[in-house]
């Protein structure tokens, strides 16, 4: 019977004492071994300092062998050499002094040494005698110390006889009652000659603590050894025979997992009972009795209890203990099975959408018929939506109320930045801080396997020399692939088919083809002028008011005030800037209210001026175009619709008409530019164009806003007006923008964001608008108001777009859209 211990976790030596200064050595000593014989070692021994670990004399095990100075004392003895093992009093100590070593170790002979490459080597020592530390002889290379050794006391006795024939008797019965003991070891134990090595044998091969092995460790007295060893017979035999018990009752028993949980169960108790519980076992009685409970997919089952059974057969205090500890915690929190029910009333949805947003009719009627279909096809695999719009239009916040519409949970991952495929995919086990990837994060947020999941930010993952995060999200977001979704930290599949994906983005152009392929594209383009003032009056300016403890008694805002705000302060798509300004004006006045408790704030165009100072937005479209040269365009980016200005200027001179450009133009826009040069010089007589004006010279088209890259076919209208507004000398019609690509045979064409480019020519103050006849279909999209305001022209031809542009009449509003 021999204890056989893994010991990375036990083995390592420790650093010697500074202070311990080398002497003079007694040479040898004769010390006794287990059956009465004798034999000669050295006094002064090289230390081998271990952890949880307890070699009793008589007994052969095997030791792992790890650090440096470990290495060294394993070394220096060689095979056949001898070694003083000691315990450690502290094991998490990785390099312990000689006062953090127990006094008495033992003296053991290396038989064998194997080595074990990257992990250090394994020794096979053998337990020769006990011996206590008398000195510390030296401390460099290696800690070494002087012994004196513990021979047992020797004397009979009938006391001792009898607690001989006790432990004899109680060892057999142990071995008749586990099945995992041959029948040969009773022979074995009736032959043992001495009852001190009776006593160290037992001891080494029952659980007992490190604190209760060195106690016995300690003893010399063989009766002593045999009466601590006969206690904790006595409650292993009250342990095997309750298992023996329990496994005839639980015979009976069908499914092995409950029968396995009684089993458990029962022996819990019992260890409760005679104190033999501790930290460890409660830890893993904890997570086994919290996988009973979950029923997990086969795989993760089989992961699971894996990663159980290794933590279980793991020292407390080993260092991969807390790495499965984690990854049990996070495979046991998903929600494998947790779902909620949908709720899918739409007269309740339609109230939703309607107190959390105002206006977005088109983006309400799709979500309405989606909830629709999921009422009707609650199997049917939902599309995954995507919200395309510039900043705060609304698109996460639709993403919540969807949630409270369908009574799902809420959880959210945001995207922006995201550069490593492990960020979606997780981490692998091998690395150190490893843990899932966002989609099983949120997951386990969010406590349910069918939540409403918002991918914020989409358009904003990159990619690097770590992965493709856009790669995976292939996976995440297909329907026939995400039912078996793998995260490299988990490894077990999980089923993402129930989760309802919701992406938002800016714009579309920074999303991959393969990845936008798999998502419906719902645009928000923006707010009306009008729809901003009630968006203000009825959600930002309560939501701010609460936000500064104040009442509405206290603080009255009037209509112009906000008006003043939308069209000088915050000229833009959503309205962020615009809570952003409220949030001002009621600092301002949270301030004067704390100084008079009695004041009434009254906030007024005069108010706003004073507290958000000069207007950043000034209208200039109307003194840029008095000047010959000069159009303005209408483009779309990532932060909605807007005016841009084309300036054209002549220098004469040179070799034939040739172009300049400048304004951070992409190649897109240029070669706008030289299809709409190259419609002018082969239509200059049908423009009415001299040959003065078509003498060689050099035109220079600027865009504004240099710093901001432009690019696109759409300014393709506007670059021919401003060409031509140039060579003819005649000024563009003021508050005319147009947008429309065009082409050489004089064609306008198509161009998208309609809806976006009307909103902002609206906030511009633009009057009148030209555009593709084949974009009529667009104006659906634009809300009456805007269409109203507006005088907007439809064009085939270039020819036509000029006499709308450049026509020495001011042209009547032409309306497209009547009041409803």
């Amino acid at each position: 019977m021999s204890n056989i211990s893994d010991d990375d976790s036990h083995d390592d030596d420790a650093r010697q004492p500074s202070s311990a200064k080398a002497t003079k050595d007694i040479a040898t000593l004769v010390v006794e071994l287990p059956g009465e014989e004798m034999l000669e070692v050295p006094a002064v021994l090289p230390v081998l300092a271990v952890r949880d670990v307890v070699v009793f004399p008589g007994v052969t095990m095997p030791l792992a062998i790890g650090r440096p100075r470990s290495l060294t004392a394993l070394d220096e003895a060689g095979q056949d050499g001898f070694l003083f093992v000691v315990s450690q009093r502290d094991p998490n100590t990785e390099n312990p002094d000689i006062d953090e070593l127990y006094e008495v170790g033992t003296i053991v002979r290396v038989m064998r040494i194997i080595d074990a490459r990257q992990e250090g080597k394994q020794a096979l020592v053998a337990g020769l005698a006990r011996a206590v530390i008398t000195r510390t002889a030296a401390s460099e290379p290696i800690l070494r110390v002087q012994i004196h050794p513990m021979p047992d006391s020797h004397y009979e006795s009938e006391s001792l006889a009898a607690a001989w024939r006790r432990v004899v008797m109680l060892a057999q019965k142990i071995i008749e009652l586990r099945e995992d003991m041959p029948d040969e070891w009773k022979a074995f134990i009736q032959d043992i000659p001495m009852p001190g090595i009776l006593a160290d044998l037992v001891a080494s091969n029952i659980a007992l603590s490190s604190k209760q092995r060195i106690k016995i460790l300690s003893e010399s007295d063989p009766q002593t050894r045999l009466a601590i060893v006969e206690a904790h017979l006595k409650k292993e035999v009250t342990i095997a025979e309750t298992q023996r018990n329990l496994t005839d009752e639980a015979g009976g028993e069908t499914d092995p997992k409950r029968r396995e949980r009684m089993l458990r169960r029962r022996m819990r108790e019992i260890q409760e009972e005679i104190g033999e519980t501790d930290a460890g076992s409660r830890e893993i009685d904890e997570l086994r009795e919290k996988l009973d409970a979950l029923t997990l997919p086969e795989e993760a089952d089989t992961l699971a209890n894996r990663e159980l059974r290794r933590l279980t057969s793991l020292p407390q205090h080993a260092p991969d203990r807390h790495l499965i500890r984690t990854y049990l915690d996070w495979l046991l929190d998903l929600p494998w099975n947790s779902e909620t029910e949908d709720h899918l009333d739409l007269a309740d949805a339609r109230k939703i959408l309607d107190a959390d947003h105002h206006g977005l009719g088109h983006v309400k009627d799709r979500i309405l018929e989606f909830l629709a279909v999921r009422k009707l096809a609650p199997d049917a695999q939902a599309p995954i939506l995507c919200f395309v719009g510039p900043p705060g239009v609304g698109k996460t916040s639709l993403g919540r109320s969807i949630a409270r519409c369908m009574g799902r949970k809420f959880t959210r991952a945001s995207l922006g930045g995201v550069r490593d495929e492990a960020e979606i995919r997780g981490h692998r086990r091998t690395y150190v801080g490893s843990m899932p990837g966002r989609i099983l994060q949120s997951l386990k947020r969010s406590g349910s396997k069918n939540p409403v999941f918002l991918l914020d930010e989409i358009d904003k993952v990159g990619s690097d020399y770590r992965g493709d995060p856009s790669s995976a999200l292939l996976e995440v977001l297909d329907p026939e692939q995400n039912h078996n979704f793998s995260d490299h930290y988990v490894e077990a599949p999980f089923d993402l088919s129930r989760v309802l994906f919701i992406a938002t983005a800016n714009t579309l152009s920074t999303i991959p083809p393969a990845l936008l392929d798999r998502m419906e594209v719902i645009e928000l383009s923006g707010y009306t002028e009008n729809e901003k003032l009630v968006i203000a009056r009825e959600f930002l300016v309560p939501r701010q008011l609460k936000a500064h403890g104040l009442e509405d008694s206290q603080v009255e805002i009037e209509d112009p005030a906000l008006d003043k705000i939308i069209s000088e302060y915050t000229r833009e798509a959503g309205v962020r800037n615009l809570e952003r300004s409220i949030a001002t004006l009621m600092r301002k006045s949270a301030r004067r209210i704390s100084e008079d408790r009695n004041a009434i704030i009254h906030i007024d165009p005069e108010f706003v001026s004073e507290a958000l100072g000069a207007p950043p937005h000034l209208s200039e479209v109307a003194e840029e175009n008095s000047i010959p040269g000069v159009a303005v365009g209408m483009a779309v980016t990532a932060h909605g619709g807007d005016i841009l200005f084309v300036e054209a200027a002549g220098k004469s001179g040179g070799k034939g008409i040739r172009l300049r450009l400048t304004g951070q133009l992409g190649d897109v826009m240029k070669e706008s530019a030289e299809a709409a040069l190259s419609w002018v010089r082969s239509h200059a007589k049908e423009l009415g164009l001299s040959d003065e004006a078509m003498a060689p010279r050099e035109i220079h088209l600027h865009v504004p806003a240099g710093a901001i890259p432009k690019d696109g076919p759409s300014a393709g209208v506007a670059l021919v007006t401003a060409i031509v507004s140039l060579l003819s000398d005649r000024s563009a019609r003021s508050r005319v923008a147009m947008t429309g690509e065009i082409s050489l045979r004089g064609r306008v064409l198509p161009v998208g964001g309609i809806k976006g480019k009307l909103l902002a020519a609206s906030r511009a103050g633009i009057e009148t608008v030209v555009i593709p006849k084949r974009n009529e279909k667009d104006l659906e999209e634009v809300p009456l108001e805007v269409r109203n305001a507006l005088g907007i022209h439809l064009v085939d031809t270039i020819d036509e777009a000029l006499s709308f542009t450049l026509g020495e009449k001011q042209p009547t509003k032409q309306q497209t859209a009547k009041s409803a």
